[in-house]
């Protein structure tokens, strides 16, 4: 219990420390971390029964070859992909986003910066170097976010197109 407390106390100063921004910034990794985890949920978990129940369908008809068999299989291929695909986009977005944030909270300090300098000149350093800690701790944050995610989302895109590929190559040689 007091590892946690310490935990949290760690948070809420390295956020008191970086400004308001870093709220923002881990608003939007809590959601684009929520999405990468229920993508690889859908992947490992849900998509197999998805995909055994497809193939059976496609088996259960009797006409394979004739052009609507075709739009058929296409059309069921498509609701695959567009499962697959679901929240990619959005994951990206996100992480789009956190360096965007880190950007607005170097600003935001930067501003603080140049308040402290225009009250107290340049002779206050202590002043100074809260603002500039103000400047660099959401840009740190914002881009550490964004590579958290970079990868699962590239990754989680790749994946949709080789199972959605793979579906297609299954039913082709029925």
């Amino acid at each position: 219990m007091v590892t946690l407390y310490n935990l949290l106390e760690s948070i809420r100063g390295f956020i008191e420390i970086g400004g308001n921004v870093l709220w923002a910034i881990m608003a939007v990794l809590l959601v684009m971390w929520t999405l990468i985890i229920e993508r690889y949920w859908y992947l490992f978990r849900v998509l197999p029964a998805e995909r055994r129940e497809l193939i059976d369908r496609w088996q259960a008809r009797s006409d394979h070859r004739s052009w609507h068999a075709h739009r058929v299989k296409e059309e069921m291929i498509s609701q695959l992909r567009g499962q697959l695909e679901k929240n990619v986009r959005t994951i990206q977005t996100l992480v789009a986003i956190c360096p965007l944030l880190g950007l607005l909270g170097t600003v935001t300090g930067m501003v603080a910066v140049f308040d402290v300098m225009a009250f107290f000149g340049t002779g206050n350093a202590r002043a100074m170097a809260a603002g500039v800690s103000k400047a660099t701790i959401p840009t740190m944050a914002g881009m550490v976010a964004a590579l958290s995610g970079v990868y699962f989302a590239s990754h989680l895109d790749r994946k949709a197109d080789i199972e959605a590929e793979k579906l297609e190559d299954i039913l082709q040689h029925d």
